[in-house]
């Protein structure tokens, strides 16, 4: 049975991983993950029929954390603040020492002008596990209801 420590603990993983992102702490995001993680966004069609194609993929810590390397030192992106919120926050099943953990997201994005725009929306669908007592997202789908993002997509939904 799950604790109400391990409960919030869950929750305050995902407002570290939304405050992370919008204040570009992305070195500190990657320490959300275990070693053994998978990150990827799959457009919401694909999702719905198990088709394989994504819009990111990063099939351990290490490749997220070269996509950090890569969003400093080689890319080159529009400069944007996003702002991300998430709420319903679904424990739905827990397996052992597995938690598998759903909940809805809405980043907002504005550029250096300070013009703001609704960037992305969908949900989280998680798989957390917890090491040395502390939970960690062991894999993560960002599934986007609007697949058809209206910039670049550079940075971690």
């Amino acid at each position: 049975m799950m604790s109400i420590e391990e409960r919030l603990d869950i929750h305050d993983l995902f407002a570290d991983y939304g405050t992370c992102l919008d204040e570009d702490r992305l070195e500190e995001w990657l320490e959300l993950f275990s070693a053994d993680s998978s990150y990827k966004i799959v457009p919401r069609d694909n999702y719905d029929l198990n088709l394989p194609v994504t819009l990111m993929l990063c099939e351990n810590r290490n490749m997220l954390r070269d996509r950090i390397v890569s969003l400093r030192e080689a890319n080159q992106f529009s400069v944007h603040r996003d702002r991300h919120l998430i709420s319903n926050i679904k424990i739905k099943q827990s397996i052992e020492s597995e938690f598998l953990v759903t909940g809805n997201y809405v980043v907002y994005q504005a550029d250096r002008e300070g013009s703001g725009s609704l960037f992305s929306f969908g949900f989280y669908d998680s798989t957390i596990i917890f090491v040395s007592e502390k939970p960690k997202f062991y894999s993560m789908m960002v599934v986007v209801d609007n697949w058809a993002i209206p910039h670049m997509l550079s940075t971690p939904i």
